[in-house]
């Protein structure tokens, strides 16, 4: 996407925020305006919904709760705080199980060392009453041994319990910070770790991938039309579309907005247009009904720039070439693919089939 496209498209987040800021009459601190700009943007689905329930409810929302919800949905830090916790009591539980294990080789070596210690009392026994004396030491020293070998056993039962346990939490917030809230496609932290990973393999003689960068046709006159909820439909229908079109390694993407992006690992541009055109017509054949009122509003059709990765690209020539093939696709006259192709010998830039 050129620069002059992101001036657009950002600029109408921006006065969107603005406008919500006068309407609810709330100070436009940073990250009072961060919060609506977000919710123009319609990147969080769940904080759009929480907004959409109290202006549903009461017309307005206030300062305070504004503030909540930038704590629940919008705190940068919110993800790493919870790692911070969830880590520092993996640390803990982990630092507990060495100091049970310390426990354990302590007992068992005051219980080697009564075992020497009767043997060299027996060696020198001379009568069955000091027989007898040892014997009963060495019993209450196997007792007291079996004793703490039992304790040890259910409090590393409860440990393993305890990490295993956190171990799921964090990995439900790597899950978390990887998938799109909305359309539950991976998010683009992630398109950028798998790009970077993908590049990596192919320049180290792996095989080679191709990209598809797509955008919803007209989505902002939809969207200001039809209004943010059923904007959502509409995205959610397109991941969808994505998700039942691709299979094996490939992955789909929310890159931002109404973009999304599929990475398509050993898979030629020829193959990957086979692809591109099917999810395509998946989103063409579908009609968009409103929920609320059951209005049928049309069809959704999308754009598809198609990528394949060459010796020498790295990630950044990849997004570039898809993009130049995505907005040919939509100066074409929108609801089609299109894929760059080797230019001539001697001739620079990118030519588009």
């Amino acid at each position: 996407m050129s620069d002059r496209d992101d001036f657009k498209r950002t600029i109408v987040y921006g006065e969107n925020a603005v406008g919500h800021l006068r309407k609810n009459e709330l100070p436009a601190y940073p990250r009072n305006y961060e919060l609506w700009y977000s919710y123009a943007a319609g990147f969080n689905h769940a904080l759009n919904k929480s907004i959409n329930d109290i202006i549903r409810a009461r017309g307005k929302i206030t300062l305070g709760e504004l503030e909540h919800l930038y704590e629940q949905f919008i705190a940068p830090t919110r993800i790493g705080e919870r790692i911070d916790e969830v880590g520092g009591r993996l640390s803990a539980e982990i630092n507990g199980v060495a100091g049970l294990l310390d426990k354990q080789m302590a007992s068992t070596a005051v219980y080697s060392t009564s075992l020497g210690e009767a043997r060299a009392a027996l060696v020198g026994a001379e009568d069955r009453d000091r027989v007898e004396e040892i014997v009963g030491g060495l019993i209450e020293a196997t007792h007291e041994t079996e004793r703490v070998n039992r304790n040890l056993e259910t409090q590393l039962s409860e440990s393993r319990r305890q990490i295993t346990e956190l171990q799921e939490s964090l990995e439900a917030i790597r899950y978390e910070s990887l998938v799109d809230d909305l359309t539950t496609l991976a998010n683009r932290k992630h398109f950028d770790q798998t790009l970077d990973r993908l590049v990596r393999d192919a320049e180290s003689g792996g095989p080679a991938f191709s990209l598809l960068f797509t955008d919803i046709d007209h989505f902002k006159k939809f969207n200001d039309t039809f209004g943010h909820q059923t904007g959502d439909q509409v995205l959610r229908l397109v991941a969808l579309a994505l998700k039942q079109n691709i299979k094996g390694q490939d992955i789909a993407f929310r890159y931002g907005g109404e973009e999304f992006a599929v990475l398509l690992p050993r898979t030629s541009q020829e193959q990957s247009v086979v692809v591109a055109e099917h999810i395509r017509e998946a989103v063409f054949s579908k009609e968009l009904v409103k929920r609320s009122t059951g209005e049928n509003l049309g069809r959704i059709t999308i754009s598809i720039g198609v990528a394949e990765w060459r010796p020498g690209d790295g990630a950044a020539v990849m997004i570039e070439r898809a993009d130049t093939c995505l907005y040919a696709a939509k100066r074409g006259g929108r609801n089609q693919v299109r894929w760059s192709v080797e230019p001539p010998t001697g001739a620079g830039g990118v030519r588009v089939a």
